[in-house]
């Protein structure tokens, strides 16, 4: 009897990919005052420390599980990160805390009320220190800076973890996560100047295992009253012209 032999038809399989959540801290005692903290420790306000239980309670309806959770040294960040956990029921695993993540160092603007150095060193000269990409202020860090330790930092650890299959949250700061998303989403410099990233609002990448984005979510809405959006990428087909300035750098 003769035997037909048929070749086997495989489904092509998509690879599994890794979850990283970017947060910004809650709102600090110095977001509420309208001053620049940079690397100054900073507690969160009430409301701050309600934004990062809420930010937790809208990452756990995602049913993701952490491997690994990443932060600044400073209060602000490394409090919000223990509210998200709690919020998680995920306490146990382990966090990694690095001054790579820290915002960015604003030198001899820190402490000082915007409105007031506006004033003293007028308009235009305190744009072109919150708002160029490679200026910085007195003594301080620019956005260049920043990215020069976050990057290194979040290619070495972080997104090996991601490569190697493992769900990452991250709980920074505007301008270092800024520069996370610049690296992750290949934006521009004249992109990630006008990026805003609001206080408690994760935002949920998937990555594959070569390091890439393939999808990126931005989870619950901005508290009312807050500052700024989650601005879509040039992945979510809106263009930078369309982002409006507002409060990243604290």
């Amino acid at each position: 009897m003769d035997v037909k032999v048929y070749p086997l038809q495989y489904r092509k399989m998509s690879k599994p990919t890794a979850t990283l959540i970017l947060v910004r801290h809650g709102q600090s005692q110095w977001n509420l005052e309208n001053r620049f903290t940079g690397w100054i420790d900073v507690p969160l306000t009430e409301a701050g420390r309600a934004e990062a239980s809420k930010a937790g309670e809208w990452i756990k309806a995602t049913g993701v599980k952490f491997e690994i959770a990443y932060t600044s040294v400073l209060v602000r960040a490394v409090e919000t990160l223990t509210l998200i956990l709690s919020a998680l029921g995920q306490d146990g695993i382990p966090v990694v805390k690095d001054r790579a993540l820290n915002e960015r160092h604003y030198g001899e603007l820190q402490g000082l009320n915007k409105d007031e150095t506006r004033k003293k060193f007028g308009e235009e000269q305190v744009k072109i220190w919150r708002r160029s990409y490679d200026v910085a202020p007195p003594g301080g860090e620019s956005l260049k800076d920043t990215a020069a330790r976050t990057i290194p930092f979040f290619e070495s650890r972080i997104l090996s973890d991601l490569k190697a299959g493992k769900n990452a949250l991250v709980s920074a700061h505007g301008n270092s996560l800024r520069s996370i998303a610049m690296h992750l989403e290949q934006l521009t410099k004249e992109q990630v100047l006008v990026l805003e990233i609001p206080t408690g609002v994760p935002i949920r990448y998937e990555i594959n295992p070569e390091g890439k984005v393939a999808s990126k979510h931005i989870l619950g809405s901005p508290a009312p009253g807050s500052k700024g959006t989650a601005a879509p990428s040039r992945r979510e087909d809106q263009s930078a012209s369309s982002q409006t300035p507002g409060s990243g750098d604290r």
